[in-house]
């Protein structure tokens, strides 16, 4: 009997550490248990798909110019934890998702170490809103790109990197078994109760930054609204974090875990503010209305403004060409406007049955009900190793 391939999974971050999670799972089906094993860096989820990771990923979540310079001893020395690692494993194929600083780290470590290893980034730059030097930057570092958006294409092949459209997974999510009741049951909530959520992010500087803003409006809300429930999913790799947070808020918030109770969640939530990233596509196709929030060091939020070539931040924004879904980054993330532009959406039903329509549209011209991307990322993985199989016999 052959050896297993080998195929190493390198994410930053949780979102990263999702998507390694279903493709772990995709190969394993496609490869079988004994066909392939994984190795790398990554979180709980892909714990759950038998990766044991080198080390904590909440060591690498990092965003923002002053949060990056700060962690950028951290970040250099797990890139070289990685790197020894991919020395000891010898994988077969390293993929490496999101997290562009990290990976770009262990991107050029690897390619140092063994020419010969194939390398696939999963998830690109958004060259498209800032920084588009970043294509050739990482067409001279990988062999190919998973895009999830079919805009990113164009940007990157000029560069002259392979890249292929595998998709937005949150675009693939199925709420069918969310059970809003359940999570009311959870948190003890009547039937008519109106629950807010609250989504501080999945990096510890967003939580940091964003709570105390977050806490200011939810005073507000709950004041002027004793029945409302307010609820916080809470990553894996902050949960412990977000928790810490809430506790010293003035004003009762329930924490649930996993994404069981995550989904439950966002289809019981009558609204949502939500820190701007993945979670917001998310909260669109459970059909929840939200208000985004953001928040960056001042040095940072200056460099990026004036690096930005994008109206919008929120994908769901940027695909509708209006704000579909209100955006208070920075100087407007406070708790007053914050508190005003959830208590419009609480207090008027038609307001958000609007808002939901609009970004089910947005939804739509995002490519919302497409093949799963893990299957067309798992796609890619095998035609890599087979390429690279055939190259080495030859």
């Amino acid at each position: 009997m052959s050896p297993p391939l080998t195929v190493m999974l390198v994410a930053g971050e949780a979102s990263g550490d999702a998507l390694g999670a279903r493709l772990a799972h995709v190969l394993r089906a496609r490869l079988g248990d004994d066909g392939v094993r994984f190795v790398g860096v990554g979180g709980q989820a892909m714990a759950r798909e038998g990766l044991q990771s080198a080390f904590d990923i909440a060591e690498t979540s990092v965003a923002g110019l002053i949060e990056g310079l700060a962690a950028y001893p951290r970040v250099v020395r797990r890139a070289d934890d990685t790197a020894r690692l991919a020395a000891v494993e010898k994988p077969d194929i390293a993929v490496l998702i999101d997290s562009w600083g990290f990976t770009l780290r262990v991107a050029r470590r690897l390619r140092r170490q063994n020419p010969a290893l194939p390398l696939l980034k999963y998830v690109g730059p958004q060259v498209w809103a800032m920084r588009p030097g970043r294509a050739k930057t990482l067409a001279r570092t990988v062999d190919r790109l998973l895009a999830i958006h079919s805009f990113d294409v164009p940007y990157f092949e000029a560069a002259g990197l392979p890249t292929t459209f595998v998709g937005n997974s949150s675009l693939a999510l199925d709420f069918a078994g969310a059970d809003p009741m359940r999570l009311r049951g959870a948190i003890g909530a009547g039937p008519d109760e109106p629950i807010l959520l609250v989504l501080l992010g999945s990096r510890p500087g967003e939580i940091k930054r964003l709570s105390p803003p977050f806490e200011d409006a939810v005073s507000r809300l709950v004041a002027d609204r004793p029945t409302l429930r307010v609820v916080a999913p809470a990553a894996d790799t902050v949960a412990e974090l977000v928790k810490s947070k809430l506790a010293t808020w003035r004003t009762r918030v329930d924490v649930v875990e996993g994404q069981t109770l995550k989904f439950d969640a966002m289809k019981a939530a009558t609204v949502a503010i939500a820190c701007s990233g993945t979670v917001t596509s998310e909260l669109a196709m459970a059909g929840c209305p939200m208000v985004v929030a953001y928040r960056l060091a001042e040095v940072t939020y200056q460099v990026a403004w004036a690096l930005l070539r994008q109206k919008y931040i929120t994908l769901i924004n940027i695909a509708a060409g209006e704000a579909v879904a209100p955006e208070l980054l920075q100087h407007d993330c406070t708790g007053p406007k914050i508190a005003a532009a959830l208590a419009a959406r609480l207090d008027d039903p038609a307001l958000r049955a609007r808002q939901i329509a609009a970004q089910n549209a947005a939804l739509q011209t995002m490519g919302r009900g497409g093949p799963d991307p893990a299957e067309r990322a798992a796609d890619v993985v095998i035609e890599m190793l087979r390429a690279s199989r055939v190259g080495r016999s030859g």
